[in-house]
């Protein structure tokens, strides 16, 4: 996943999609959130953070044209319906997705700030924001906000949409999985939100949401994973009331049912369109009728049925296009806006197509990484290699190396990132890096790095298999970079990226070190869900108490020098104990056909498609 910033940004927020609360996901550009500490975000976690330009234009009255526009976000095909879930996460299924399911009672605009989305409903704190009181949120969803089906969007989405994501008397104690796998895990309904929205019937269109303690990210949250609870109720045998009674009843067979099918009901096979009698739209888009041409495309088409503004344009095609063939397709008019990855060679190929195309450019907040995995099979863990084997590594990194000869051709102002929760443009870079790390391992040292290679213990040479989603040019020297200067220490670095890196590789622990990107969102408290002991993001099963504690405190906090001083403290432990190692912040660059209207690059994970709803091919 992606996030980016304005051009014109000197300290932007972190920002991302609303529909990927508590958690993100990982792409080949970059994937998962980080908790911005901007004091412009954090300051009033109830109030409006938002300017009118970074938000969505006020098209007026627009009537949708005829016609096609064609984007692509990579390689990956399209999986299905069901996008939450932690097989199906990704950039790549978001940003479909994200056109068809509800947009949710807020969205990120271009620098991250978060804006009302009036036309599905409002959000109101009735207490909790600045006194010890409980917070309470009342929602209240637009009167015509229905599904494509005709169903009302009310509360027992919301309420399915909570229980989804495995209240405690749902989970056995025992389980070694939850009944939803869902990608957010158990926070939202075993400890922020542990008794549920209430309302007063299945089908209110308002309802109050009362966190346990002073939630961070209360306005991330309800809203972003909603699907029609009235399809799960019809696919299990009993009506959308009988389910919300039974959530409430805490009836765990029926919900067990209900996750059989949420799990596995909308998931598809290449080719085969998510049926519209269990797969309705809640947004401006819905699929189109055969649209789907396996590995080669996806089209969704205006839905006749939206209560809010009218697409601009009538069709949207997402092409499943490797990235290295974007630039090529855009001159061949195969795709009318890309995202390309920022190379040395990008922006020299655009500026080449001359009139053809219009150029944007911004650093984006998407940070590339090295992770570590923990697991016994691993060279890195505890029972083997351990910490000595970890610092040996990043002594041998060549991140600097990487920067200058990948990242600064591109953004001359580009340098080594030392943080993952903060950004090297953002106000307490330099106070938390200050805090959390000292330094050591800005250069290459080799004589250190073979030194600590004996030490560990481990016989020589040392495999490690460095994982990531592949075909990715840059990742792929960056592998040749790192072999190159590792290899001489007594590691034996191994390219084994991979088309399905995400969908196998990385979530089975299949690798030693694991490179790809994260991206930040507009949540605060996102990272728990990665260096959490048994997290969902957690893929190399880091754990850790300290790291642990510091997000619990965070988390429960609406004060932003808590989420400051706690995130000195992950910083320093994630170094210490070497969870991985961050290397840089992604450049960025959103190229389309020549005269298109409303394309705005966008400091979010949602990437510049944020807003195709709008987006107008020139006449």
């Amino acid at each position: 996943m992606k996030i980016r910033r304005t051009a014109q940004a000197a300290a932007v927020l972190a920002a991302g999609s609303l529909v990927l609360a508590a958690c993100t996901s990982p792409s080949d550009d970059g994937g998962t959130g980080t908790t911005g500490d901007d004091e412009t975000q954090t300051e009033d976690a109830g109030g409006d953070t938002g300017t009118e330009d970074t938000a969505k234009a006020d098209l007026g009255d627009i009537q949708t044209v005829e016609g096609n526009i064609f984007y692509s976000t990579g390689q990956d095909e399209f999986t299905g319906y069901n996008s939450k879930t932690a097989d199906t996460y990704s950039t790549y299924n978001n940003v479909i997705m994200d056109r068809v399911l509800p947009e949710g009672f807020f969205y990120f605009g271009t620098d991250g700030t978060i804006h009302e989305n009036e036309h599905f409903g409002t959000a109101e704190v009735i207490s909790g924001l600045e006194d010890d009181e409980p917070l309470v949120i009342e929602y209240t969803v637009a009167d015509d906000a229905a599904w494509s089906d005709g169903n009302p969007i009310d509360y027992a989405d919301f309420l399915m949409e909570w229980a989804s994501q495995n209240p405690a008397w749902l989970v056995p104690e025992d389980a070694e999985s939850m009944p939803f796998n869902h990608v957010s895990g158990t926070d939202y309904t075993q400890v922020n939100v542990p008794d549920g929205p209430q309302a007063d019937s299945f089908d209110a269109k308002s309802f109050r949401v009362e966190y346990a303690e002073k939630y961070p990210d209360w306005r991330l949250v309800t809203g972003a994973y909603l699907f029609p609870a009235h399809i799960i109720a019809e696919q299990i045998g009993i009506t959308e009331e009988e389910l919300v009674q039974a959530i409430k009843d805490e009836d765990v067979d029926t919900l067990m049912q209900a996750a059989e099918f949420w799990n596995t009901g909308w998931l598809s096979s290449p080719g085969q369109v998510p049926d519209p009698a269990i797969a309705p739209s809640g947004n401006a888009y819905q699929f189109k009728e055969g649209g789907w041409t396996a590995g080669q495309s996806i089209t969704l088409e205006a839905n006749p049925n939206y209560w809010g503004p009218a697409p601009a344009t009538e069709e949207l095609t997402f092409r499943f296009l490797d990235a290295s063939g974007h630039v090529q397709a855009l001159q061949n008019g195969d795709l009318n806006i890309i995202e390309p990855q920022a190379t040395v060679d990008t922006l020299p190929q655009l500026e080449g197509l001359g009139d053809l195309v219009e150029i944007q450019t911004g650093a984006e907040l998407t940070w590339e990484h090295i992770d570590f995995n923990f697991r016994e099979s691993s060279a890195f863990s505890e029972d083997q290699g351990g910490l000595a084997l970890r610092e040996a590594f990043a002594y041998c990194v060549p991140r600097q190396q990487i920067v200058d000869n990948l990242i600064k051709p591109v953004d001359p102002e580009a340098v080594v990132m030392n943080a993952r929760e903060v950004f090297p443009f953002q106000n307490n870079y330099d106070e938390v890096v200050s805090a959390a790390y000292d330094g050591r391992y800005d250069e290459v040292d080799l004589e250190e790095a073979q030194r600590l290679v004996e030490e560990s213990g481990v016989e020589t040479p040392i495999d490690v298999r460095i994982g990531y989603s592949a075909p990715n040019p840059r990742r792929t020297d960056q592998v040749d970079m790192i072999k190159s200067s590792c290899d001489q220490v007594g590691f034996n670095v191994i390219d084994v990226g991979s088309q399905d890196f995400f969908s196998n590789a990385l979530p089975a622990g299949d690798y030693e070190v694991a490179l790809f990107a994260w991206a930040g969102s507009g949540q605060i408290a996102s990272g728990q869900n990665i260096y959490s002991t048994g997290a969902p993001q957690n893929y190399g099963q880091f754990s850790n108490e300290t790291v642990d504690e510091a997000w619990t405190v965070l988390a429960a906090s609406l004060d932003p020098e808590v989420h400051l001083e706690q995130t000195k403290i992950i910083e320093k432990e994630l170094w210490d104990s070497l969870f991985g190692i961050p290397i840089f912040a992604h450049p960025g660059v959103v190229a389309h056909t020549a005269g298109m209207e409303n394309v705005r690059h966008t400091a979010t994970q949602n990437q510049v498609a944020w807003n195709a709803e709008q987006w107008l091919l020139a006449e």
